[in-house]
């Protein structure tokens, strides 16, 4: 497992896209969570404390097509967005997109306050040490993140592989699109949650969002980020479960572990086939907290909120919440968010869980603080 520390990152990478990019228009764009099995839309327009989505929807990628971090098969990938665009019968052009938090390297750095006067020398410098990469290899971007009580600066430092930036931002080119911002999908879950909860500031809550090939994990202390990581288990072990226990085919264990009803199965026949791959997910889970109480933990978890279309797996939250002791339940994007005449508001609400990253990505504007 790889882990972060850092505060609220408004921006990743924005800085290098802000000055190369055209600006957005007309107030809408086009979030879009490209993922290992999948690419998720969200239209929106409003402002990003108050958005409303327009358009939505999911299209699925054969396995080959984004692997290890990396976006393999572009043409795959731009078709299916121009597809998806085309029958969600969205209009923006602009693109706020995510890379995948295992292919971003994050560091926390601490500097003297008087090295504010000249912070981004100091942050490169700073850089060249922390980052086992070479500096000419890698975009870079930063935020400062706190100012302590001894009088230092923290600094969130985020660095990714230009290969990988560029093979996002080139396959939305190649969908006809303008790439206006690239986060990070750990901090897209943070916007989600900002959107639509209420923040305590002497709170600590874990968001997991579980994607196909692996989960991301952020830890909020008072809604800013205190650790990030991830951990190699998603969605794609269920689907190998119930395939091998119910001799189901691959699209109907996508139904069932989602709640769907395929054949003769009952609720009961599929939790009992699921059990193992829920245990494994639910312990390795548990590993990941594990390593943050260990190194960073200064409260205790007020509560866990579980997002990705896994997540709605039957009994993962109860066994979840039972290893953990602590309440967990899933993630609920739309709490805050508007839903225009147009869109299909049961499909959207169907999958909220599975929308929460990009409904975060669709928070974000150009320019913004935030």
């Amino acid at each position: 497992m790889r882990s972060g520390l850092g505060g609220k990152l408004a921006g990743v990478f924005q800085r290098s896209l802000r000055d190369l990019l055209p600006r957005g228009r007309g107030g809408a764009y086009l979030a879009l969570d490209i993922g290992s099995s999948c690419v998720k839309l969200v239209e929106t327009d409003g402002n990003p404390g108050a958005i409303r989505i327009s358009a939505a929807g999911i299209a699925p990628l054969p396995p080959t097509a984004v692997q290890n971090n990396l976006i393999q098969d572009p043409s795959i990938v731009a078709a299916t967005i121009r597809d998806l665009v085309r029958q969600t019968g969205a209009r923006a052009t602009d693109v706020i997109t995510a890379v995948p938090g295992p292919a971003v390297m994050i560091k926390k750095l601490h500097l003297r306050a008087e090295d504010e006067a000249n912070l981004e020398n100091h942050v490169m410098l700073e850089a060249g040490n922390a980052i086992p990469e070479s500096l000419d290899n890698v975009t870079i971007d930063y935020q400062i993140a706190n100012y302590t009580e001894s009088g230092e600066i923290e600094v969130v430092l985020v660095a990714v592989k230009k290969d990988i930036l560029n093979s996002y931002t080139a396959v939305i080119r190649d969908a006809g699109l303008n790439p206006q911002i690239v986060d990070v999908d750990y901090f897209a879950l943070e916007n989600m949650f900002e959107l639509n909860y209420a923040i305590d500031e002497g709170q600590v809550v874990g968001l997991v969002n579980i994607g196909a090939r692996y989960c991301s994990i952020n830890i909020l202390r008072g809604g800013r980020s205190s650790f990030t990581g991830d951990i190699p288990v998603g969605g794609a072990e269920f689907t190998d479960v119930l395939m091998r226990n119910l001799g189901v085919s691959a699209a109907e264990a996508e139904l069932l572990k989602t709640g769907g009803t395929v054949r003769e199965f009952q609720p009961d026949q599929v939790e009992a086939a699921l059990a193992p791959g829920v245990q494994f997910l639910v312990e390795e889970i548990h590993r990941a907290l594990s390593f943050y109480w260990r190194s960073d933990a200064e409260d205790p978890l007020a509560a866990v909120y579980l997002s990705g279309g896994t997540a709605r797996t039957e009994g993962l939250t109860r066994v979840l919440g039972e290893r953990l002791e602590t309440p967990v339940e899933l993630v609920k994007p739309l709490e805050r968010v508007a839903l225009g005449s147009g869109v299909d508001a049961d499909f959207v609400r169907d999958n909220a869980s599975s929308l929460a990253v990009t409904v975060g990505l669709a928070s974000r504007r150009p320019g913004d603080k935030s």
